[in-house]
């Protein structure tokens, strides 16, 4: 009997080792935070220089002042690589469709400094939104409970909003499906397929 429970708390490390030592980041996400009210407003900076102050909605987010736009809000990470590898592919669909939208990167999964993450912007040409805020994990829990994602979650990751409500988005994993979000590195094309519907264009 002691034999099976140490093999069944040795498995469990290595279970535990081997999921967090993978290429993908990964982290439990219990949702216990502070919940935003309607009508709150969350003021950001970004290390690329402005401002602006997302609006918690019934259901969602919107910009103050920019409420006709999608809102896309990416979770990323200065060390996480495909986070780099989309990073200037991310500034051109925001610079091909500034008119209709806009995008808000959030940090997460670490503590940097401003400068840290406008280095990050500077070498991979992440020119949009970058906040560095310790808001961002209270405004990505927000995010993750309000689509009812699961407990487990990796970098990068992106929900998408019109008129503060969740989108649902071409999965590109399971190809014919639809989901609130984004997961992993995903082709800028298919996000412009997705805004395109979005918009009706």
């Amino acid at each position: 009997m002691i034999k099976k429970a140490l093999f069944f708390s040795f498995s469990c490390i290595v279970s535990f080792v081997l999921v967090a030592c993978s290429n993908e980041e990964v982290i439990q996400n219990d949702f216990l935070f502070d919940e935003y009210h309607i009508g709150d407003k969350i003021t950001l900076s970004s290390v690329n220089g402005g401002e602006k102050t997302l609006v918690r909605t019934e259901k969602g987010f919107v910009i103050e002042g920019e409420e006709n736009k999608i809102l896309m809000i990416d979770f990323f990470g200065t060390f996480c690589a495909p986070c780099k590898e989309e990073a200037s592919h991310l500034t051109k669909l925001w610079q091909n469709n500034a008119k209709d939208f806009f995008i808000i990167g959030l940090t997460h999964f670490e503590d940097v400094s401003d400068e840290v993450v406008k280095q990050f912007a500077d070498d991979f040409g992440a020119y949009y939104f970058l906040s560095n805020e310790e808001e961002n994990a209270r405004i990505i829990a927000q995010a993750l409970k309000d689509i009812e994602y699961p407990n487990m979650e990796q970098l990068p990751f992106k929900v998408v909003l019109k008129d503060g409500n969740y989108q649902e988005l071409s999965d590109f994993w399971n190809k014919g499906m639809m989901a609130h979000f984004y997961l992993g590195k995903v082709p800028t094309s298919l996000m412009q397929e997705d805004l395109n519907r979005i918009l009706g264009r």
